[in-house]
């Protein structure tokens, strides 16, 4: 595609791995547990639900049982296990993309989409990143979408955009599709099964949330690139972008065989087939885990590859989220510090006591500040969500706010920083891919930031005016 150079002309940040971060965070929860009183609140069964809530008025001291040294050291085992089903069903999901990633559909199909909407340039910018966004939205696709970066930047300045926008549309549209989640197991399925909640319920509102956030931000960056277009030099990257600017040429670009639209067709007829199954049978790990390893077999053969290839590609991609299962095993390692120490109730009705007295709609507005605020340290949405969602539910609780309410402040604070934070390493890949010092990101990007927390905030306020639902 083109040639990466040695060395980028702006020192870029250094990413901190999530996993250093959370051991950090783990060492500090330990010490915590010798310094915060311990605390309960009482539990009890919701007569309609069938839920364990939390009683607001029952919270009580009870006796100190700070960690001890080994137990310190066991609780990283102890979270791998309790997450067990958990980290299994989302490696058989990475094996399942990486394998219908091998058949070449992705790749074909993304080429073939350039070439029908040659001259129609913004209309192409608009089918990337609602194609990109549908796939994170349902798929929870991420990370993967970087692997079509050298294309879609070869692109975008080809055909008189920037890098910024090429940027945006790979980056963006993973955002974007992980606020909407429909059906997200990585984020939404995390955060709904610690909420207790029915799997993926709430579908219809998360519906609309992707929409008014895939217009919000098709406004935003054709507004962008049109003005880029008629004046490259209004660009923050022009003097770098036009170092590796080039003629595109689309005369080599393959139609899509009758195998590639199998393989298409098998990955719809899966998702709608796992969606059914979670609505009206009951779905839940073990039966979704069992849908993709048949569309990953199924995908595998249809598309032409071997029994030997398929297994190898879908081992190679479980590798590519061994470490988010390590990361969900050191968050739930944390929370079993903090819980077994008696001293998580003992935050949560601290937290309280801040919000307190604040209407729903601002204190739900402010639980999802402070989960952008935490992305920014964990950008792991299932690390995340294993994280504060113990923490969240019981305060949304306490405040009045319900619970798919509290997930949907979870799902816009994971998504949203996950653009600005050095942390993150798909962001920090995906610019020096482009050719763009993390200053120059940041002045382009904070305005649709910024437009996208106003947006959450609207998004919020009406769900709880609502009473989103259900519980």
């Amino acid at each position: 595609m083109f040639k990466m150079r040695e060395r980028t002309e702006t020192k870029q940040v250094k990413a901190i791995n999530p996993m250093l971060i959370l051991a950090a965070f783990l060492a500090v929860a330990a010490i915590a547990t010798y310094i915060i009183p311990a605390g309960a609140f009482d539990r009890v069964a919701n007569e309609t639900t069938g839920y364990s809530m939390v009683d607001p008025a029952s919270f009580h001291r009870v006796t100190q049982n700070p960690i001890r040294l080994f137990d310190f050291f066991m609780a990283v085992p102890k979270g791998l296990a309790g997450s067990g089903s958990l980290i299994f069903f989302l490696l058989i999901v990475g094996g399942t993309l990486q394998v219908i990633q091998a058949t070449g559909v992705i790749d074909i199909g993304l080429k073939n989409l350039i070439k029908k909407f040659a001259g129609k340039e913004n209309l192409l910018l608009i089918a990337i990143l609602l194609t990109f966004g549908l796939l994170s939205c349902f798929a929870a696709t991420s990370e993967e979408f970087l692997a079509f970066m050298p294309l879609i930047y070869m692109v975008c300045l080809g055909l008189g955009f920037d890098s910024m926008v090429a940027a945006f549309l790979v980056l963006g549209a993973s955002s974007i599709g992980y606020c909407g989640g429909m059906t997200n197991a990585y984020t939404v399925g995390v955060a709904q099964t610690i909420a207790e909640l029915p799997m993926f319920s709430g579908i219809g509102y998360r519906a609309i949330v992707f929409i008014v956030f895939e217009v919000v931000s098709i406004i935003w960056i054709c507004a962008y690139a049109i003005k880029i277009r008629k004046d490259p030099q209004k660009s923050l990257m022009y003097e770098i972008d036009k170092q590796y600017r080039a003629e595109l040429d689309l005369s080599d670009i393959s139609p899509m065989t009758i195998r590639h639209k199998l393989v298409l067709l098998t990955f719809v007829l899966g998702t709608a087939a796992m969606v059914w199954g979670i609505l009206e049978k009951g779905f839940y790990l073990t039966e979704m885990g069992a849908v993709f390893i048949i569309m990953t077999i199924v995908a595998g053969a249809v598309g032409g590859l071997d029994a030997n290839r398929i297994c190898n590609e879908f081992v190679e991609g479980t590798k590519s989220l061994l470490w988010v299962g390590l990361v969900m095993g050191l968050c739930k390692g944390l929370t079993n510090v903090l819980t077994d120490a008696n001293v998580i109730d003992t935050i949560i009705n601290a937290m309280a006591s801040l919000l307190n007295g604040l209407p729903k709609t601002v204190a739900a507005c402010a639980m999802f500040a402070v989960q952008d605020i935490i992305n920014l340290v964990v950008p792991s949405g299932s690390g995340q969500a294993a994280v504060t969602m113990p923490l969240m539910v019981p305060l949304g609780d306490l405040l009045g706010i319900n619970r798919q309410v509290n997930v949907l402040a979870f799902q816009f604070g994971d998504s949203l920083s996950n653009m600005v934070t050095p942390a993150g390493a798909k962001l920090m890949a995906g610019i020096a891919m482009c050719h763009i010092p993390y200053k120059k990101w940041l002045k382009f990007f904070l305005p649709c930031f910024a437009l996208w927390w106003v947006t959450s905030f609207v998004l919020l306020i009406v769900a709880t005016l609502i009473n989103y639902g259900p519980f």
